[in-house]
């Protein structure tokens, strides 16, 4: 077998991780949620659960992709055979999140050029839905293939395919080392020139208002605690595979911990710059911030393009949001098809060149189905239902198993031996009780909420073939790939001990 491949530096790894961590939910999501949960206030439990739950399961994840150096399936296979199945479910989900995702990134694309002549004209919202997406009425009729997204499309998956085929040094930790640094410049540079923005300051004082009654509410705590796990891409497959490339003498406790602490930096810079241009926008347009907050695609294609209209220097701050916005998505899809092009790989022993070939040509031909007339709906329902319900509990099997049913206490102790800090008794502790008790009860408030009434008003038909069924071909899927052609076999005796002696 040849060499497992590993980043040429420890800053290179760093920015691979940061860069899967922080994507489009950072932009689009945090602030809003922030906003929505008690303000100033939601910071208290978003931080303990970062504290509590991201960066325990992170090192976690860094830990046993170092031990163990595969992808998930790999990994979960060289524990137990059994197991494998857990494996594939991160990977297959995160294949299907790179079929959709990438379409967003095509639409961040598009309106980056768009910005140069703010081509979205007066009426943003109608511009997005109607001349863009070209929208049909209903997710039954998928239209036909929208040619500009399309076109995108393939350029976001050749910058992948690039990435991904140039292997861990020359294409991924390459591209980190460019796509990092740049983002975060736009993105300082954004918030530069948006805080001196008349309207600026009562935008950010609607985002920090504390609100400690909402202290209070479950909801609140359970929203910071998915917000994490949603942000972090722990838990499917990702950040196994990335840290299966870490040098054998490497730090996992403080790289993890300076993963979480950046990305969570990020999302407060991000929501510096949103909330410091929705203010201006009330301002000038006479309502209060609430009124035009809101999160997801129509905030960053309706509301900060209708924002971008009233500002000055609209074309300066138009190109900035959307490279960002284009920059921070391609660096999270290459994480994302980096887990899915290292599991074929170790699986069929196949070469990296082919591997993402294959996986990105495929990837390609899916995606068409997202840049239809009709692919909005599709993408809304089917993300619905794979992020909320695929990525939560293939991280709530993967904690359950690790925690309650191997060795913690011998990968705690490999974990020390490596790292600068040491992570104690509280760090197992975290795993077995917080992560898995919340990671539980933010899974089934999602089922509930499902089975009670149909997501966004859709019908029983459309929630059944696009939602349920997707995570049934996930499952299924996850059944079968373990018994494809080609098999891990056996891990040695130290993998099989991780198994049977419980610490």
């Amino acid at each position: 077998m040849d060499k497992r491949e590993t980043w040429s530096s420890r800053t290179g790894f760093i920015l691979a991780a940061v860069g899967s961590a922080i994507g489009l939910g950072n932009i689009w999501r945090f602030p809003y949620m922030v906003y929505e949960n008690g303000g100033g206030a939601f910071l208290i439990p978003y931080f303990v659960a970062m504290l509590t739950a991201g960066i325990p399961f992170m090192i976690l994840e860094f830990g046993l992709g170092h031990r163990f150096r595969g992808s998930a399936p790999k990994i979960f296979a060289s524990i137990s055979r059994r197991m494998e199945w857990l494996g594939w479910w991160q990977v297959v989900v995160a294949g299907i999140i790179a079929t959709y995702y990438v379409v967003v990134v095509a639409w961040a694309l598009n309106y980056f050029v768009l910005s140069f002549s703010l081509g979205w004209g007066d009426m943003p919202k109608d511009f997005f839905f109607g001349d863009f997406l070209q929208l049909t009425d209903s997710p039954l009729n998928i239209g036909g293939l929208n040619m500009s997204v399309f076109s995108a499309v393939i350029v976001a998956w050749g910058v992948t395919f690039l990435a991904v085929f140039t292997g861990v040094r020359g294409g991924v930790e390459r591209a980190n080392k460019i796509f990092m640094p740049v983002l975060f410049v736009l993105v300082l540079v954004f918030i530069a020139r948006g805080l001196m923005l008349p309207g600026a300051g009562e935008g950010l004082e609607w985002l920090f208002r504390p609100d400690f009654n909402a202290l209070l509410d479950y909801s609140v705590w359970a929203d910071a605690f998915g917000q994490i796990f949603y942000s972090l891409s722990i838990g499917f497959a990702i950040m196994l595979a990335y840290s299966s490339y870490l040098p054998k003498q490497s730090d996992i406790a403080n790289n993890a911990s300076m993963t979480v602490f950046i990305n969570c930096g990020f999302s407060m810079l991000a929501g510096l710059m949103i909330f410091s241009v929705l203010g201006y926008m009330a301002l000038q347009q006479g309502v209060p911030v609430s009124e035009v907050a809101g999160a997801g695609v129509g905030l960053a294609f309706v509301t900060l393009p209708t924002a971008i209209n009233l500002m000055p220097m609209p074309v300066f701050f138009g190109v900035l949001f959307f490279l960002a916005l284009a920059v921070a998505g391609l660096s999270s899809l290459i994480s994302i098809s980096e887990a899915v092009v290292s599991a074929v790989m170790d699986k069929l022993g196949m070469s990296r060149k082919l591997a993402a070939s294959l996986f990105c040509g495929v990837g390609l031909l899916l995606s068409s189905a997202y840049s239809m007339g009709g692919g909005l709906y599709l993408l809304d329902i089917v993300d619905h239902f794979v992020n909320n319900h695929g990525v939560l509990l293939g991280g709530l099997a993967e904690i359950i198993f690790i925690a309650w049913f191997c060795d913690l206490e011998s990968l705690r102790k490999h974990i020390n031996t490596l790292s600068d800090f040491s992570v104690t008794g509280v760090w197992t502790s975290t795993l077995r009780f917080v992560v898995p008790v919340m990671l539980s009860a933010v899974c089934i408030s999602n089922f509930v909420g499902d089975l009670s009434a149909n997501y966004g008003g859709y019908s029983t038909k459309v929630i059944v073939l696009f939602g349920w069924l997707m995570l049934g071909i996930c499952a299924l899927l996850a059944v079968v790939l373990p018994y494809g052609k080609g098999a891990f076999g056996a891990g040695p005796a130290l993998n099989a001990n991780f198994l049977r002696s419980r610490g």
